[in-house]
């Protein structure tokens, strides 16, 4: 108790640190404010989920005080749907392709381009890699919308009809948006998780490299024996990332380039894009509420037990 308080005393104060580093601090409290504002100010807004929300008056906080506390009925709307099985389980195995296919293609494409020893040729490649992540969704919707028009797509127009093959009706068949939807997540994404990937490489002490290649390993050797350990860290930690989201969907991705297609609803309809319809339908906000609580805690459960479960296998690695 004595050392402890003898530290205290005789270690460096927070506003002696603070004096001592002002530069870094103040660097960093506009990013703090930012995500205080947008990520804990409103967490008391989850109340609304356990509300039935009447808008009474333009006020806010009246609506949510003259509101009737209605518990778990609003949470009862998206279990008891008749669609709930497909749309959680369109979210879950979708969200499991893009975490898993995804980091694998941006691993790989890092590794490729730290091959690559011209910097003109890296830069180029990054930038090219980097320009669907730049678009939105809006965008890249109508680019996909030139290729799939059912009457003027270059797919049927300049491909399948020259061949004499039957045009195919995109926007009605189920069979391809699977594909599809992973195709567009991957080249939109995969270069951003690239580049964060190339860093990752980039730290990497080019002495391993070299005592590798003394003892007469080859590339794919050393890619095996020492890129991808070194890099395991990085990807268990876009793996959380992702795992965190794994109830939560790219509304763009779901909703704008499928071009809400009624006959796609099947295979793409997921619960953001559910609870979007639902709510554009009914106007009911508790709802609402509800399903966005409900996929934050069950992403919070599914993080902390990826994290428990690499705990296990090895402690190091873990996030917390």
């Amino acid at each position: 108790m004595s050392k402890a308080l003898h530290r205290m005393k005789s270690g460096p104060s927070f506003f002696r640190e603070f004096r001592r580093n002002k530069a870094l601090f103040l660097m960093v409290l506009p990013g703090a404010l930012l995500f205080f504002l947008l990520s804990y100010l409103p967490m008391p807004g989850v109340l609304i989920a356990f509300k039935d929300m009447k808008f009474f008056s333009s006020n806010l906080f009246v609506n949510f005080f003259d509101s009737e506390w209605v518990l778990f009925d609003n949470f009862q709307f998206f279990i008891n749907s008749p669609d709930a099985f497909i749309i959680t389980r369109n979210t879950i195995l979708y969200n499991l392709a893009f975490i898993v296919l995804g980091n694998v293609f941006a691993v790989g494409l890092a590794i490729l381009l730290d091959e690559i020893k011209s910097k003109y040729f890296v830069k180029a490649y990054q930038s090219a890699l980097l320009m669907p992540y730049i678009l939105s969704w809006i965008i890249l919707s109508y680019i996909l919308y030139a290729f799939l028009s059912p009457d003027l797509g270059f797919i049927n127009k300049r491909i399948l009809e020259p061949m004499g093959l039957p045009s195919v009706m995109w926007y009605s068949e189920t069979k391809y948006w699977p594909y599809i939807l992973f195709l567009l997540n991957t080249i939109k994404y995969t270069g951003y998780n690239t580049i964060i990937y190339l860093a990752a490489i980039a730290a990497i002490d080019e002495s391993y490299y070299e005592a590798a290649a003394m003892d007469g390993a080859n590339k794919l050797q050393q890619i095996r024996k020492i890129t991808v350990p070194m890099l395991s860290g990085i990807i268990i930690v876009m793996i959380l990332l992702g795992i965190g989201r794994i109830f939560n969907s790219d509304f763009g991705l779901f909703f704008l380039t499928p071009m809400e297609s009624g006959p796609l609803f099947n295979v793409t309809n997921v619960i953001d894009t559910y609870v979007f319809r639902a709510l554009r339908g009914t106007g009911d906000i508790g709802m609402s509420a509800a399903a966005g609580l409900y996929q934050s805690i069950m992403g919070f459960i599914c993080i902390v037990t990826v994290n428990w479960l690499i705990k296990r296998y090895d402690p190091e690695k873990a996030i917390f």
